[in-house]
């Protein structure tokens, strides 16, 4: 306390000549005021602050008990003394129970009532220092938090920038193996739409559609290492040239391999010639053998390939795909996300197919908190991430273009 005049006591009894004694002994010290009853000390209360309050116990009208439940109630930080002619304990415990600090009695010892009002105080200095304390706590807090905030949100739209520059270096990929097959343009983009769309059909979580957005992304990019004179041949291809198409998926697998962050990838880039009835290709896998990813990539992947135009036809209708895909079912396709595709109306294919090349239609689809916690999940491997192998899948096409050329020669 800077001064102990900046102390206020209020002095509360309805004797006139023990309200003047307090007074005089304490005004020398403190600002004192006087209240006759318990009434007229509550109006004081209402408008002033008053670090103790000395009240009798027994008045005309309300008690020094009921008084001191009130100053709780309306001034927590002031402390309670209480004052009496009766000596008996009873009294004094019946004043503590609610909530008073200390008891006095009269015939007081001025000596004695000096001591328990610095007493008193001292204690409420400490209430006052906790308030305080717990206040500066409470705004610290409070600030802390919305510093906290301000960084999540830098922090979250670091990581959407991350993800979406991430994001276009994949499609940038794709689209330089799609700049090679000119029939192809524009597939990868719709067949990630189509599969995201399966994904949400058949209740996959959002950190699955990352996985199949990679995986449909990515799905071709082993052809990098397939000449340009098999993967460009207008006509069929010879067994031998067969055996070099197919190895694509090694390729692929290859490139991604020991690649963290595109883990969600393998799975259709090394089984997307897999058929359900174990027709496939590379492994023969059957049934759910076959990725669930790889599996819905099938079934999208056909519906993009009937509805677009080819060298050896034109693009068909969606009725002629769903026929076809109906068709299948069970032998190339799987019969539950063949359910879950015909459960679409054509008029949601067409809206997707419309919209599969928009920038932000994978942030309609994905939840943004899902694509940041992918993103942190990379930092957390760092370990097992590596660059993508771009070395090699140059090293392949390097190759590549070498026998298309000898097949020339």
């Amino acid at each position: 306390m800077a001064s102990k005049k900046d102390v206020s006591i209020l002095i509360v009894d309805d004797e006139a000549p023990i309200r003047r004694l307090l007074s005089l002994h304490l005004s020398n010290d403190y600002t004192c005021l006087t209240a006759a009853s318990a009434d007229e000390a509550a109006e004081l209360l209402s408008g002033s602050f008053f670090n103790l309050v000395i009240t009798d116990i027994t008045m005309p009208g309300a008690s020094g008990i009921d008084l001191c439940q009130l100053v709780q109630k309306v001034s927590p930080e002031t402390v309670v003394m209480m004052a009496s002619g009766m000596t008996d304990i009873t009294y004094a415990v019946e004043s503590m129970r609610h909530g008073a600090f200390d008891y006095v009695t009269k015939p007081f010892d001025l000596a004695l009532v000096s001591l328990s009002v610095d007493r008193a105080l001292r204690h409420q200095g400490l209430i006052a220092a906790r308030r305080h304390y717990e206040e500066s706590l409470e705004q610290a807090v409070r600030d802390r938090t919305s510093e906290l905030r301000s960084v999540n949100q830098d922090l979250n739209s670091m990581l959407e920038i991350l993800y979406n520059n991430y994001r276009a270096t994949l499609r940038a990929l794709a689209g330089a193996l799609e700049a090679r097959d000119v029939e192809t343009r524009g597939h990868s983009d719709r067949v990630v739409a189509y599969c995201l769309r399966l994904g949400r059909e058949l209740g996959l979580a959002h950190n699955d559609l990352i996985g199949l957005e990679q995986g449909a992304l990515l799905h071709d990019i082993g052809k990098i290492g397939v000449p340009d004179n098999i993967l460009l041949k207008p006509g069929g291809l010879s067994k031998e040239e067969w055996v070099e198409m197919r190895r694509h998926i090694e390729h692929g697998l290859r490139i991604i391999g020991g690649i963290d962050f595109l883990r969600g990838a393998r799975p259709i880039v090394g089984q997307h010639h897999e058929k359900y009835d174990g027709s496939g290709y590379p492994l023969g896998l059957v049934a759910e053998q076959i990725h669930l990813y790889a599996r819905i990539f099938a079934v999208a992947d056909a519906f993009d390939a009937i509805t677009n135009d080819r060298p050896y036809r034109a693009a068909q209708t969606y009725a002629a795909a769903r026929n076809e895909i109906i068709r299948h079912s069970g032998t190339h396709f799987d019969p539950k996300v063949v359910r879950a595709f015909l459960t679409i109306p054509e008029e949601e294919w067409q809206e997707i197919r419309s919209t599969a090349e928009s920038q932000d239609y994978v942030e309609q689809v994905i939840d943004k908190r899902e694509i940041r916690s992918f993103i942190v999940s990379l930092k957390r491997h760092t370990g097992a991430t590596g660059a993508l192998n771009l070395a090699f899948a140059s090293q392949l096409k390097n190759q590549a273009m070498l026998n298309n050329e000898a097949a020339v020669r």
